[in-house]
């Protein structure tokens, strides 16, 4: 942001130098134009008068002097012409005498008594008749190169530009330091809010500096930021102290429906059983809400794991129960090496996906774990499958499908992508080939090379993560 409000700055006062000293420029050189458009002017009036009083008395030999001392004092160039036009004097030793140049535009019109002034890019020239009245007898053509009058229009030009540096170069100094001014309050607030979109806040933005408004504004923040935290500790608290006192009375009310069983009807068995299993569903819940305010109150660090070993083990462990279901187990798909994930993390992750997944599987199905390149592992089984809708309400804190017949909790999926995405990878539901569900998680893979990230740039230093 400050090189946008220097350039910002820097680009308005260019603008203002530009609409001043452009036409200012542009004045005084036609004005340095006019000045010596008129000074040739009069200089060649001045000697055609002279050259005509020198042609009316038959002097031709003093026309060389004139011309020639004229020349040397001015650098400019003369050439006298009679009444037909043949030149007589010349003060350029190139140029040719007793020529006849009267067909030249100019030399014609000032025959004709009509004098000639024309401004051109090398040079200035004028051109008079030498007359007496009426009476033509000669013209005078004077011509002054533009060398000087290019020279002090390119002074002015660079005396311009040297300003324009000089203020530019003021402008950016004072630019910059106001524009710091301004945005260092906004840095300071920038790295405020990373630091609470990782669940912290240890350096709060600075309210001492910077305009008024983002002085305010970064109190404003503090404010709400600390205010946000202690909410959210508040809730997390309430969630693990909660779901921590319901355990004893939970445990103690499943005890005592137990014990009411040899009093009861026989009838009353089936309801006995059923109020005796809602109650282990409340505290396989209770134990998912601590499991959560656990995992949502503590920092968490990613570290290099062994996918493929860890999707060994959990096979191993899997298959004795899968096969009492008459489910099997197939591992697909390439070595995927090491992966980033919390310790711990992949195993549970792979843990609920497969029960989940061994919960709708029949007999004669299999649970399929493919390795993809990304890193992504995929969990595909062959059950129901779910609809687009309970896909994107699947990761939804005790949401369960409306045809659901199982005993969830609603939680284990909230956990999963929880897992998941404090190791900055992700979780999705697709529609696996047939019929079934793919859960695809992916990963981010450790690199091989040691200096550098999986895509080449310099090596990720993991940072601890805090899910709020």
């Amino acid at each position: 942001m400050t090189r946008r409000l220097l350039l910002s700055y820097l680009g308005l006062a260019i603008l203002v130098l530009a609409g001043l000293e452009l036409p200012l420029g542009w004045i005084y050189a036609r004005a340095e134009i006019s000045r010596a458009s008129q000074s040739v002017e009069r200089d060649a009036s001045m000697l055609a008068e002279v050259t005509e009083e020198n042609i009316e008395k038959g002097d031709l030999d003093a026309l060389p002097d004139v011309v020639g001392d004229y020349a040397t004092r001015t650098g400019g160039r003369v050439v006298v012409t009679d009444r037909r036009g043949v030149v007589l004097a010349d003060s350029d030793p190139s140029g040719r005498t007793g020529v006849s140049i009267a067909a030249e535009p100019d030399i014609a019109r000032a025959l004709r008594n009509q004098p000639t002034v024309a401004a051109g890019n090398e040079a200035l020239s004028a051109t008079m008749p030498g007359s007496s009245g009426t009476t033509i007898r000669g013209s005078v053509r004077l011509t002054y190169p533009m060398t000087g009058v290019n020279a002090r229009v390119h002074r002015i030009w660079g005396a311009l530009a040297l300003a324009g540096a000089c203020i530019l170069a003021a402008v950016a100094i004072a630019a910059f330091t106001l524009a710091r001014w301004i945005t260092r309050p906004l840095r300071t607030l920038e790295a405020a809010t990373s630091q609470l979109a990782e669940g912290r806040l240890t350096n709060p933005p600075d309210t001492t500096t910077g305009p008024p408004e983002l002085r305010t504004l970064a109190a404003s923040f503090t404010h709400t930021a600390t205010r946000l935290q202690q909410l959210l500790r508040a809730q997390q608290a309430f969630a693990s102290e909660a779901s921590h006192q319901l355990k004893t009375p939970l445990t103690a009310l499943r005890l005592r429906l137990e014990n009411f069983e040899p009093y009861l009807d026989p009838r009353a068995h089936g309801s006995l059983d059923e109020a005796i299993g809602e109650v282990e569903r409340l505290g396989r819940m209770v134990q998912g809400l601590l499991a959560l305010a656990r995992l949502e109150n503590s920092a968490t660090t990613p570290e290099p794991v062994d996918l493929d070993a860890v999707i060994a083990d959990r096979v191993a462990m899997w298959e004795p129960l899968a096969a009492e279901q008459y489910v099997a187990f197939a591992v697909t798909g390439r070595t995927a090496g090491r992966v980033w994930a919390i310790p711990g993390a992949l195993e549970q992750v792979i843990d609920n996906l497969v029960a989940n997944a061994l919960r709708v599987s029949t007999p004669g199905n299999t649970i399929t774990l493919h390795r993809a390149p990304g890193v992504a592992l995929h969990v595909i089984d062959q059950g129901p499958g779910m609809t687009e809708a309970d896909r994107a309400r699947a990761f939804d804190r005790f949401w369960r499908a409306s045809d659901s017949h199982h005993d969830g909790t609603g939680l284990g999926l909230p956990i999963v992508r929880h897992l998941v995405r404090a190791a900055g990878g992700d979780i999705t539901l697709h529609p696996a080939p047939g019929t079934g569900l793919d859960a695809a998680v992916r990963l981010r893979p450790v690199p091989d090379d040691p200096s550098q990230d999986s895509s080449g740039r310099p090596r990720f230093r993991p940072a601890s993560v805090t899910v709020p």
